[in-house]
């Protein structure tokens, strides 16, 4: 009987607490009438994510028309429209090795406002000059990895020689008379090129330009004796005849430039320097904006289209994540921060 009673209790309790569990849902009022859990819940439930983008999207580039950024930039812009929904206006703001763009997407609050932007601008600028106005890592929010390319030093038409290494030598001949170019103080093209420097054997000194269009132009003239260049932008002028390419700062040849021997088969070990291009924003964009932008962007990069365009211009598509983004950034920090202190290298500008 004993044994009955409470197996009863335990049924009773039981249900006593499935109906306190199920009673909110099914219409337990508060003093007010109105579900009580409802009533706490519902603001959230409706919570909406604003529209975006309602504008037109600025992309600003810290170098000028026909640099590698602006390149890359002008073969995304017309899918991403179409993406987006809104206009997509490509924006030039040559300077100060592209901090001066950068500084301005750091300070823009519009939400339309990002800057297509290099290595440099996205990570040691402030190591280089501490009076740049933004902090790379607390004033910029990556978005997506647009593409990747090696780097081909090339010397001008006039070195002696039939062959790579023969042009090397000649570019060591000249000792410090020698010069090379890039598109500013703490640029990829500056760095590498001091990396080349002292696994190369040359002693060239850097003369900083605005962007590489004018640095082809100083070596077609005769003003600059080397520079490191993107392989969409060399390879015009030495199959013209034009300049002559000693490699390609890459581990293997690249599919971008596939004639081109690499660097180490010149002699030169241990001077791989890879070149970037990626999407970034301010810091204070709302995370729903970053993820959309990312996300369009990753995919607008992935259609055949843009595939095609990025690699006519000499770059090779390798959509990423904000997330793996900000890892490449990390490792360039360390990578680029040695060369930094080893050669004690600053920016004023």
């Amino acid at each position: 009987m004993i044994q009955r009673k409470f197996i009863s209790a335990v049924v009773l309790a039981a249900a006593c607490t499935g109906a306190l569990a199920q009673a909110p849902a099914s219409g337990m009022q508060g003093k007010a009438g109105m579900p009580a859990a409802a009533g706490k819940t519902a603001p959230a439930a409706q919570a909406k994510v604003p529209d975006w983008p309602t504008k037109p999207v600025r992309l600003l580039i810290g170098f000028p028309p026909g640099s590698v950024q602006d390149l890359s930039a002008r073969s995304i812009a017309e899918p991403l429209s179409r993406a987006l929904g809104q206009p997509v206006i490509v924006e030039n703001k040559a300077g100060a090795s592209g901090t001066i763009a950068a500084d301005q997407v750091a300070k823009s609050t519009d939400l339309h406002t990002f800057g297509v932007m290099n290595n440099s601008q996205l990570t040691i600028a402030k190591m280089l000059n501490p009076a740049v106005a933004y902090d790379p890592e607390r004033d910029l929010a990556p978005v997506a990895l647009i593409g990747t390319t090696p780097m081909v030093l090339v010397v001008s038409a006039q070195a002696s020689g039939t062959k790579p290494s023969d042009w090397l030598g000649w570019l060591r001949g000249l000792g410090n008379k020698a010069s090379y170019g890039s598109p500013g103080t703490g640029t990829p093209g500056h760095l590498g090129m001091e990396l080349l420097k002292s696994r190369g054997g040359f002693d060239a000194v850097h003369v900083p330009y605005q962007g590489n269009p004018q640095i082809i132009t100083a070596l077609l003239g005769g003003q600059l004796h080397a520079a490191l260049l993107p392989p969409g932008l060399a390879l015009q002028q030495v199959k013209a005849g034009k300049l002559k390419a000693v490699g390609v700062t890459a581990e293997r040849r690249s599919v971008l430039a596939s004639d081109i021997p690499t660097l180490r088969e010149a002699g030169v070990l241990g001077s791989d320097v890879e070149l970037w291009t990626a999407l970034a924003g301010p810091a204070s964009l709302p995370p729903h904006v970053r993820e959309k932008m990312g996300a369009m962007l990753i995919d607008v990069v992935k259609s055949e289209e843009a595939r095609n365009r990025l690699i006519t211009v000499g770059w090779q598509p390798t959509p990423s994540t904000a997330e793996g983004l900000r890892m490449r950034m990390k490792s360039d920090v360390r990578n680029f921060g040695g060369i930094i202190m080893m050669r004690n290298i600053r920016s004023e500008s």
